[in-house]
């Protein structure tokens, strides 16, 4: 069993950073997958950024490539994302998640269905 919780997010004015935390309780092993999802208001859940525990090569969503940093402190056991230039459209709910099911090769799905593990959520909103 593993248990995320989120911290970090805010109101931020457009261009402004952000950096949400992900504490994490219980184990996660070196062919685990994780990362971020966020949701707008009105819209259906969207992959922001997903990781593999043992190459580490993340995969970014197109709509925050090269804004959006993943990193993973494995002495603390958290998840972090560091947000930079932030539109309003980045506005929503940012949940941490975690797939514990065995990955190979360094790949980690983007589909929500395939992460069983969801934090709470954390609120960003961006004004412009």
């Amino acid at each position: 069993q593993v248990q995320l919780v989120e911290s970090g997010g805010g109101s931020v004015q457009a261009g402004g950073s952000l950096k949400l935390s992900c504490a994490i309780s219980g184990d996660i092993y070196s062919n685990n997958c994780m990362g971020w999802f966020r949701q707008a208001p009105g819209k259906g859940r969207e992959w922001v950024v997903v990781i593999d525990t043992l190459y580490h090569n993340p995969y970014y969503g197109d709509s925050v490539r090269g804004r959006f940093t993943i990193s993973r402190d494995i002495a603390k056991n958290t998840l972090s994302l560091q947000m930079n230039n932030l539109k309003p459209e980045d506005t929503a709910m940012y949940y941490c998640v975690a797939d514990l099911r065995p990955r190979y090769g360094g790949f980690c799905p983007t589909e929500e269905s395939e992460y069983d593990y969801w934090g709470q959520g954390t609120q960003v909103t961006v004004s412009s």
